[in-house]
């Protein structure tokens, strides 16, 4: 099975094209290994280089480049190869993350209060993920 076929490479977005989205990228293309744990979701794809951006799940989760000819490359056991996803249809990557990071939305990460709520805003310092009568609560600061 080829890895990539031309539809794949017209449907992955330029190298780059993607940045600042962080896991609401979309992923294009799933490549896995059949005999373990990994799994490559690639969101960009340089064609002359052959250099994928995306997020990779193996013994840790991160965001990375990973290269076409490293993965035409990887042997598994009784010879098996990484394969695509026949079947893959493109996905954020925080949907596919085992554990994406929590959605800025601008809410309290305890209450979920929306800075429209009035007294609760966001504090300054500190954690900024939380409103003020949350840290307050949070550090014993009443």
């Amino acid at each position: 099975m080829m890895l990539l076929t031309k539809k794949n490479r017209a449907d992955l977005p330029e190298l780059y094209s993607q940045d600042g989205k962080g896991y609401d990228a979309i992923a294009h293309v799933k490549f896995f290994t059949p005999w373990s744990n990994w799994t490559w979701y690639a969101t960009e794809f340089d064609p002359e280089t052959g250099r994928f951006f995306g997020l990779v799940q193996g013994t840790e989760e991160e965001l990375g480049y990973f290269m076409l000819s490293e993965l035409e490359a990887v042997k598994g056991k009784w010879g098996l190869k990484i394969e695509r996803d026949r079947h893959f249809s493109p996905k954020s990557l925080r949907e596919v993350a085992k554990n994406p990071p929590p959605k800025d939305d601008g809410n309290c990460a305890k209450c979920g209060a929306t800075p429209d709520d009035g007294m609760r805003e966001r504090v300054a310092n500190g954690d900024p993920d939380i409103c003020e009568p949350c840290y307050k609560f949070e550090y014993n600061l009443a």
